[in-house]
């Protein structure tokens, strides 16, 4: 997926950045299961659309928190969570995503559920000693719709997406919601069909909150954009958003200087938007491209110390002309060479961070971001044992990573 922000100083931001991480936070497995239960699963984790889940009774599985979670459409129209799970004996429910049925019902015993997790029915329940199905429902998962994308939240005391992120909203909700309709075949709760790139997750999210090595490292980029008007705004703790206008001088690549031609705004996008992209981060895993002629989901989520998966979906609206349709063919092959480019310095990245000697370098105001990440990854790991001077593990603690 796409990776391409950059954060550029304004008057308010004279102030040096916080620093960046220290190379263990990539390469600690200790750090890595850490993660899991003080980051991940208590933050909301993107896991599909809700084009995705159109009839009731639709149901889908996606990777949250080190957890598979099964998430439906109810009877009300609603959106219903639960840990893809059998009560009776473990079973994994739902494969991917399946047709949509009035009940969730295990495939090994025949345990049945409601939509809302409620246990319904056993076969032959009266063999079954002591069965209270009032207590054995699915394990529930809070889950909230967002500009039409769903999240779930292991954290049962988490604040609600849409309030941690409400200026977010105001900023490109024109651009979302559940009328987005996706494009192509890749679905954002599709893991096993995502690209795996070669770099500890952070390294990814890192990445993509900075364009200080766009002069460097995209041509293209640099062709398309207007690099030195860049704007970063650092909201709150819950996400970043960032823009950049496009250049008026025509690219002198004849694939650039096409799209810049056909640019033109789906349906709900002004003229401004046209001349403009848009990326946001909701801390700390979801990463959001907004174009004129298409919006791009996507989560980076850790398979191994020094890997991770990035499913994700382009989505549009109906009603788009045939132009903007062009425009979208042509800036998401852009994107997939940008893409490209950015799997390679990733992963040479990881390929450093690992050198014992290495530390971290001050970061440029363009890497504002970076610093921004990194102060919330520190807050999220502050007590964890591994990174306790006096707990098991200290500084000195060999950093290898999974192979």
């Amino acid at each position: 997926m796409q990776s391409e922000t950059v954060t550029s100083p304004g008057p308010a931001d004279h102030a040096a950045p916080a620093p960046a991480l220290a190379g263990r936070y990539y390469t600690d497995p200790r750090i890595a299961e850490e993660e899991v239960p003080r980051i991940f699963a208590r933050s909301w984790q993107l896991v599909c659309h809700e084009s995705d889940l159109r009839e009731t009774g639709s149901r889908l599985a996606a990777w949250a928190a080190g957890r598979e979670v099964l998430v439906v459409r109810t009877e009300d129209g609603g959106l219903a969570a639960h840990l893809n799970v059998c009560r009776h004996r473990g079973t994994r429910l739902v494969s991917g995503s399946e047709p949509a049925a009035k009940a969730i019902r295990c495939p090994y015993h025949g345990w049945t559920y409601r939509l809302d997790g409620t246990l319904v029915g056993a076969p032959e329940n009266r063999q079954i000693p002591c069965l209270d199905k009032a207590a054995l429902g699915l394990h529930a998962v809070r889950v909230e719709s967002f500009l039409g994308f769903v999240f779930v939240n292991l954290d049962p005391d988490a604040v609600p997406l849409a309030v941690q992120c409400a200026g977010l909203a105001e900023a490109v909700g024109h651009y979302a919601g559940p009328d987005l309709t996706p494009v192509g075949r890749s679905r954002i709760h599709d893991l096993a069909g995502a690209e795996v790139q070669q770099a500890n997750w952070k390294v990814v999210v890192d990445n993509y909150l900075e364009g200080y090595h766009v002069p460097v490292a995209h041509p293209a980029l640099m062709r398309l954009l207007d690099y030195q008007r860049y704007e970063c705004d650092v909201v709150d703790e819950s996400y970043v958003l960032f823009q950049s206008p496009l250049r008026d001088k025509p690219s002198s690549n004849w694939f650039e200087r096409l799209y810049q031609k056909v640019a033109a705004p789906m349906p709900g996008l002004t003229e401004a938007d046209r001349r403009t992209w848009r990326y946001a981060v909701i801390y700390p895993n979801t990463l959001l491209d907004f174009y004129p002629d298409h919006v791009l989901a996507w989560t980076a989520i850790p398979t191994a110390q020094d890997r991770v998966a990035i499913p994700g979906a382009f989505f549009t609206r109906r009603g788009t002309t045939a132009r903007t349709r062009l425009a979208r063919r042509l800036n998401i092959h852009i994107g997939w060479v940008t893409n490209d480019e950015d799997a390679e310095l990733v992963s040479r990245v990881q390929h450093g961070v690992a050198t014992p000697e290495f530390e971290p370098g001050p970061l440029s105001r363009r890497e504002r971001g970076v610093g921004w990440f990194a102060d919330r990854v520190r807050a999220d790991l502050r007590d964890a044992p591994c990174l306790q001077p006096s707990g098991p593990a200290d500084s000195r603690a060999p950093r290898g990573t999974f192979r």
